[in-house]
This record gives structure tokens, C-alpha cells and sequence, in this order.
């Protein structure tokens, strides 16, 4: 993977998390809105983890618990800067870590993974017939936006050009970009009124911002705020609680970065996805959507391709939710297995590396 392509899904820098800090003083102008207190309650089905994971041994999921104990020792071993690592094969947790202070109950950031789960929302509200399909044309969502330079091209623009990272914007997903960003009264209009490079669908080019515009979107579509249209049709019906989400200057949720979970939670999308949007008998979102969210949409670099906020890795077969300093969701459903890691790592090379050095042999013949 070529160094551009590998650091593009996580650029947002500590420069840019203390500005929040900065421009909000004490009170913060984008504060983390935390997710209601929600009384649990039992899971009936114990294959669904909406409220605990099942956990096994690996060998009891046809996996080498060998294999696994070489690659954290591997860890170890390079003192990698790993916060979580968990393993889910078979719907059960066979591989469980944590580093330092960090814990199974520890909400953390999750930076561009976040953009994953503001895709789903998108599917849901489509789902739902409140957004009519992906080709709804996105000024159209923004009447009220003023647009200082207009282009024919901006006028083409179409939702699916957002979800694909094709949208032909002149953004720049680095330090001053986001500091403007940050300073402005309006993250939606300072992202669509950046200039036209070329027609919408042409190129990939990663538009952190143009995630945001996905968030306000689902927004303006369910006409309630995004964690809370977030809460109903998503994370209340998976058990996700505990999270915290940033907000910008409009108290719009964040849709590039910004969303803290707990990484038992991160795994619950991904095992979702496995089950082609289905919760315990539950339709979350369609099958329909899965399969777009997840199939190639456009060439990201040599090794990846890009699909709806999901990359995609074709040799391997899998898609994975990635985010800046290692946060990953990889999902690879011919073999049913789940890896998520949280960390503090330069970039994603070292967790690619473990899975096909050690998570993907681990897996029995008898079992692949």
C-alpha cells in the first residue's frame, strides 16, 4: 500500500482534537455528547451479543490457539503501542487483550472508523424511504446553503459520490484544512464550497469533511439529530451504550472522526455486516445495502479499493473499517472471523501484518 493511501483514512492530527479545546474553552464549542443511560436487559438468543459476547476457546472455533499466543507475544516483543485486540470466529470471542489502562468497558476514540457507522445510518435511513436512493443530488439537501463560487459541477454532485470519496472537491485531509474547519460556524457550507477539481465520480480522493456532509445529511433526512436517529435505529438495538460522540459548531455529530465506543462494540458492526445487516431476527438495515457498502466502487490505490465508508481488500476478500493510530474493524466473511484492534500506531502495516502472519493461519484447514 503506497504511503498516501495508507495514511489518508487518518490524518486527523492531535493539532486538530486541541483546537476543539481551543476554540471551545472551558465549555468546548464541539464537546462529547455522551449516549443515554439505557437499563439493560437480557439477551434471550445467546449466539447475539447485544448484550454479552459468547467467548471459546479458539480451538473450539477451528482456530490455533498456537498461532495466537506467537503473534501477542510477537507484540510484545516489538512493544507495539496496542490498546485491544480481540478475535471473533463463529459469533464467540476467542482472543481477547488489552494494554495498559485500557479496558473491555473503555470507550475509545475511534477516528475514521467512525465513518462506517454513519454509512450504516445512511443505509437505514434509505431503508426506510427517507432519503429516496443514492442518487439524490446533494445541494438539494442543502437548500439554504450559500455557495460563493458555483459550478456546474457541484451540481452533480450525488450522494453516492460522498459515500465513495469521488465528490471532484479540492479538499485536503490534513492540519490547516481541519483547523479551518474547526473555526467555522458552518463545517457543511466550508466543505461544499470548496472548489471543483473535476467531475464527480472520476477519482478517489479522501474528503474526511465530505463524511461530516453524510452525517448532516442523515440529519436533514430523519429531521432529528444524527446520534439520535443513531440510537433508535442502530445502537439501541445492538446494545451499544456508552459511547460519546463530538459535535460541531451546529451541533451536528461528527460523521469523519469523532465517535467513542468500546471495542467489544466496534466488533458488533462488523458482525452486523456478517449478517447482511440482520440483529437477532431484527432487520437493521438491508441486505441490499451491505453488499453496496461493501463491493468495489473505485480504485483507492495498489492494494485497496474503497465502497461505501468500507475499504475494501481484494486479495484477502475482506472489508475493514479503518482509523488513524490503528483503529480497525476487518471483517473477512468467508472464514466468519472478525478482528478488532484499537492503538496508537503509526499506521495500519503492523495490524495487516499480524493477520495474515497469524490470525489467517491460525484458522484449522478442516475449518477454513
Amino acid at each position: 500500500m503506497n504511503m498516501t493511501a495508507r495514511n489518508c483514512h487518518a490524518r486527523i492530527s492531535i493539532v486538530v482534537l486541541v483546537l476543539s479545546f481551543i476554540l471551545g474553552g472551558c465549555g468546548s464549542a464541539y464537546p462529547l455528547v455522551s449516549s443515554p443511560t439505557i437499563e439493560p436487559t437480557l439477551n434471550n438468543t445467546a449466539d447475539w451479543p447485544t448484550q454479552v459476547w459468547r467467548t471459546s476457546t479458539p480451538e473450539e472455533q477451528g482456530m490455533d490457539s498456537g498461532r495466537l499466543s506467537e503473534m501477542l507475544a510477537e507484540i510484545e516483543q516489538k512493544k507495539l503501542d496496542f490498546h485491544s485486540l480481540l478475535i471473533i470466529r463463529h459469533g464467540a470471542i476467542v482472543s481477547e487483550t488489552y494494554y495498559g489502562t485500557y479496558h473491555a468497558d473503555t470507550p475509545h476514540v475511534l477516528y475514521s472508523v467512525t465513518k462506517s457507522f454513519i454509512a450504516t445510518l445512511i443505509g437505514i435511513a434509505i431503508d426506510q424511504g427517507l432519503i429516496d436512493s443514492v442518487d439524490h443530488l446533494v445541494l438539494d439537501f442543502f437548500p439554504d446553503i450559500a455557495i460563493t463560487d458555483p459550478d456546474p459541477l457541484r451540481e452533480t454532485m450525488k450522494l453516492e459520490h460522498l459515500l465513495t470519496m469521488t465528490t471532484g472537491l479540492a479538499w485536503q485531509d490534513e492540519d490547516p484544512v481541519f483547523g479551518e474547519l474547526y473555526r467555522s460556524q458552518d463545517w457543511v457550507a466550508y466543505v461544499m464550497n470548496k472548489p471543483m477539481l473535476e467531475q464527480p465520480g472520476t477519482h478517489f480522493n479522501y474528503c474526511s469533511g465530505c463524511s461530516h456532509v453524510l452525517s448532516a445529511i442523515v440529519q436533514q433526512a430523519t429531521q432529528t439529530n444524527t446520534r439520535d436517529f443513531a440510537q433508535e435505529a442502530l445502537f439501541g438495538p445492538m446494545g451499544i451504550t456508552g459511547y460519546r460522540w463530538e459535535v460541531d459548531s451546529k451541533g451536528i455529530p461528527i460523521g469523519g472522526w469523532g465517535l467513542s465506543i468500546t471495542p467489544r462494540d466496534m466488533a458488533k458492526l462488523g458482525y452486523l455486516y456478517l449478517h447482511q445487516g440482520q440483529w437477532d431476527g431484527q432487520p437493521i438495515v438491508s441486505s441490499k445495502w451491505i453488499e453496496k457498502a461493501t463491493q468495489k466502487h473505485i480504485d483507492a490505490d495498489d492494494e485497496l479499493d474503497y465502497g461505501y465508508q468500507w475499504w475494501i481488500n481484494p486479495r484477502l476478500g475482506a472489508y475493514m473499517a479503518l482509523g488513524r493510530y490503528g483503529q480497525t474493524i476487518f471483517v473477512l466473511p468467508e472464514a466468519d472471523l472478525i478482528v478488532v484492534t484499537t492503538a496508537k500506531l503509526e499506521n495500519h502495516d503492523e495490524i495487516f501484518h499480524l493477520i495474515e502472519a497469524y490470525i489467517l493461519p491460525a484458522i484449522q484447514p478442516s475449518d477454513s
